[in-house]
């Protein structure tokens, strides 16, 4: 399954779930775990059936039959064993009127329900994983039986097994992107957007060891750290342990579930004792490898001496207030990042943007922490980011095992005006603007082979792409990728467009609908050439063949000195200054003149439509 009926598959389903949610009584906030819940066991239910058909292979045979398969079995693979009323086809097999069935639950009680079977069937996995125990939700009797059985037959899908469980966990975290939107947690929202957990992963470039991530959330980062591992062809459960604390319990759960469809192990506590700014809850300062986190900016009235006690504040304790709380704790959750590093430890995290140059005694602070030539790249990002809030934020980045050379200085990238725009109240960074930036740090750390690398998986990448539309024309791009590919992309495109609105006009009505879908099928692709093109113009022409240089307006190394006499602030735009601004290469009339010629064919095409529908409503007598 392609890339693209991979996306449609998740706005199919979430489409579909979400239509079942509007038609009941639930909340989004009651509706999102027991979604997930079923989701989660779609994902074990896969994994079992394609473990169960491995096992069978080897199995020994006794008197003509294969020996049955046993929990042991499924253990030995890591692997959930189902029993077979927690298998997903039992439950969406079973008939209208369970009640008649007389089914027992784990308590020897009869169940009487569809959403008591299926509380049932989330016992019975608890009972297979001491992790997974008292974590998945068991609040499907507040469904009723109709709509729970909807939702079962949704994720019944034969799609998702064709997949197979990573793109289930995929789905997981599309799902748990969508409720994002609708759900904040007490403490802030249990979910990072995808691309700022991916670009600390890529800079933090964990391979082994211990990673904490002390205010968890729903478990990104230890999803994307198991990722990066995985591709880079070790097995993330076996090389790195994944340790973390969520206060809200509720996050705690979804980041347990969330781990256990990516096949991920770890130990996360939660609660009152996961309280980051009061217990180190696994007594790990000073012992990571890596720490990674996106903690809730700007907290108040954390209780000074009570912090203080707690430890982890190499640097001192901010400054307290009359009431003997600490007004902002920023810099606590920057000094504890810190702390957990081992003598070659990096962090990656988000943080305000108003940390980077805070005065008073976060500035003492900050100052120590730049002299001990641990900071190694400052982030800025830009507004919209995040699904609950629009202030931007920066990306902070230590490293304890800096190189020599590097140990007096500082990457300062500003990426405020480089994204992706989603829709209105969303940015991002697609896949190739991560690499892009993931590639400035390889130079600044003089990795120049991992950057050829990149310009060779943008030639090979583009033509793949140009091989698949079969648009022969195309093929002079891959002439040169990184300087006139991108032009010859743009004229192609704008001369797809004008044929595709001609083919469209020429044709009869009733197959206006299909030659627009197939001609919009074309553009999209050629479009997505385009978008990998610019992205390779846009590196190289910075950067070229791999030398790095200080970009005005994207990105300088500072030395310490020069961070002294900016006050020791760490804000990348007092370093990298202002770019020139740059024309687009659009004619502006050009373009108003075409816009303008696409509404009138529009407005031509909805007079059509609104005629033939009179002209339906007369023949029907209306």
């Amino acid at each position: 399954m392609d890339n693209a009926s991979i996306k449609k598959l998740e706005a199919d389903l979430w489409e579909s779930a979400d239509l079942l949610r509007a038609g009941s009584k639930l909340t989004s906030n009651q509706y999102c775990m027991p979604v997930l819940g079923l989701l989660f066991l779609r994902y074990a239910y896969s994994r079992y059936k394609m473990v169960e058909e491995e096992i069978l292979k080897d199995r020994p045979v006794r008197n003509g039959r294969k020996m049955p398969v046993e929990a042991s079995d499924f253990t030995a693979k890591s692997a959930l064993f189902l029993p077979e009323m927690a298998q997903f086809d039992y439950l969406v097999n079973l008939p209208e009127n369970v009640a008649s069935l007389g089914l027992l639950n784990v308590s020897g009680q009869t169940m009487g329900s569809l959403g008591e079977v299926v509380n049932n069937a989330m016992e019975l996995v608890e009972q297979q994983s001491d992790q997974l125990t008292g974590v998945l939700p068991k609040s499907y009797t507040d469904f009723s039986d109709e709509l729970l059985g909807e939702l079962l037959r949704i994720f019944s899908n034969n799609a998702l097994d064709e997949v197979g469980g990573d793109v289930i966990g995929r789905i997981y975290e599309y799902f748990l992107n969508k409720f994002a939107k609708n759900i904040a947690s007490d403490d802030g929202v249990f979910f990072t957007p995808k691309s700022l957990v991916k670009m600390i992963v890529n800079i933090l470039e964990p391979k082994s060891g211990a990673l904490l991530d002390p205010a968890c959330g729903s478990g990104g980062m230890f999803v994307q750290t198991g990722d990066f591992v995985n591709e880079t062809g070790l097995q993330a459960n076996k090389s790195m342990t994944f340790y973390g604390q969520e206060k809200v319990e509720y996050n705690a759960q979804l980041c347990l579930m969330n781990m256990a469809v990516h096949g991920l192990t770890g130990v996360i506590k939660s609660g009152d004792e996961a309280n980051s700014f009061y217990h180190d809850a696994h007594h790990l300062e000073g012992k990571c490898n890596y720490v990674m986190a996106n903690p809730p900016f700007n907290v108040d009235k954390v209780k000074a001496e009570t912090a203080a006690n707690a430890g982890r504040l190499p640097f001192g304790v901010p400054k307290e207030n009359k009431n003997k709380e600490i007004g902002n704790a920023n810099y606590l959750w920057i000094s504890y990042f810190y702390a957990y590093l081992n003598e070659t430890g990096r962090a990656g995290f988000v943080m305000a943007s108003s940390a980077t140059d805070s005065q008073g005694s976060d500035k003492d602070i900050r100052e120590k922490l730049v002299k001990t030539g641990h900071v190694d790249v400052m982030i800025s990002v830009g507004n919209n980011f995040f699904y609950t809030k629009s202030l931007p934020c920066s990306l902070w980045f230590f490293d304890k095992g800096k190189a020599e050379n590097l140990k007096e200085k500082v990457l300062f990238i500003d990426a405020r005006n480089y994204y992706t725009v989603v829709d209105r109240t969303l940015n991002e960074w697609n896949e190739w603007q991560l690499k892009n930036m993931n590639a400035i740090v390889w130079l600044y750390r003089g990795e120049i082979d991992k950057y050829k690398k990149l310009l060779e998986e943008y030639k090979a990448t583009v033509a793949n792409m140009i091989a698949e539309t079969g648009e022969d024309d195309l093929n002079a791009v891959n002439d040169d990728v990184f300087v006139t590919g991108l032009e010859v992309a743009k004229k192609h495109l704008k001369s797809v467009r004008e044929a595709g609105k001609k083919a469209v006009e020429a044709c009869e009505r009733k197959e206006k609908k299909q030659v627009r879908t197939n001609w919009d099928e074309k553009i999209v692709a050629i479009e997505e050439i385009v978008e990998v093109v610019k992205e390779a113009h846009w590196l190289y022409g910075k950067f070229g063949e791999g030398k790095y240089e200080d970009i005005l307006g994207l990105c300088k190394i500072a030395d310490i000195e020069t961070i002294e006499n900016k006050g020791w602030s760490l804000t990348p735009g007092a370093y990298v200054g202002v770019a020139p601004l740059e024309d687009d290469g659009v004619d502006f009339k050009e373009r108003m003149t075409e816009i303008h010629q696409e509404l009138l064919a529009l407005q031509a095409e909805s007079n059509d439509l609104m005629d033939t529908i009179s002209q339906n409503m007369k023949e029907m007598g209306l």
